[in-house]
């Protein structure tokens, strides 16, 4: 099905790896200690997103006068204290599996390197990418094709020759937007 394509990119959160429930617990935990809370509708709107992004959201929902850099980092922090015990890969991973070494593979994320690195060698995944391209390593996040263009980049693959799987609008628009084949894994 995939073999028409010759690079193959996936998101990370809620694609590869059963991320949401750590990042709700967090975002639970951090917005406790504010008062705030945050509406789990927009919050799942703003899938794929930088985590930065997510808690400008947040300050704007609750009317709050925070940093949402600061607040984000807070979050990551979090996050990073629970995430090597929680997360557990989805069955995504075993088309991961079955294509490592017949095509290149890379991870296009939302998270920031530290996280999205440390997850995947905790898990013993790292090694069927070439690449992994986070928030931190792009300027325009998804929905801009940014995150896409460099894992298609980093890996020698031509944008169009490229399929991305992921879970979120933001990012199926940014595949598209890069030129890129998608598949919505959540109809999978």
């Amino acid at each position: 099905m995939y073999a028409k394509y010759d690079g193959l990119i996936f998101d990370m959160d809620g694609t590869l790896l059963d991320t949401e429930p750590t990042h709700r617990k967090a975002w639970d935990d951090v917005l406790g200690r504010y008062g705030m809370r945050f509406d789990l509708q927009a919050m799942v709107a703003l899938n794929g997103s930088p985590t930065w992004r997510i808690a400008q959201a947040v300050i704007e929902l609750n009317h709050a006068d925070l940093d949402p850099y600061q607040l984000a980092r807070e979050k990551t922090d979090a996050v990073k204290a629970m995430l090597l015990d929680t997360v557990r890969p989805l069955p995504l991973i075993d088309v991961v599996k079955d294509w490592h070494g017949r095509r290149p593979m890379s991870v296009g994320t939302g998270s920031e390197s530290a996280v999205a690195e440390a997850l995947l060698n905790h898990l013993g995944l790292r090694r069927y990418f070439s690449a992994v391209v986070a928030a931190d390593h792009v300027k325009n996040h998804k929905p801009a094709p940014d995150t896409f263009l460099l894992c298609a980049k980093l890996m020698g693959v031509p944008a169009e020759k490229c399929v991305v799987f992921e879970d979120a609008d933001f990012g199926i628009q940014a595949a598209r937007d890069a030129g890129m084949a998608a598949v919505d894994v959540r109809l999978l």
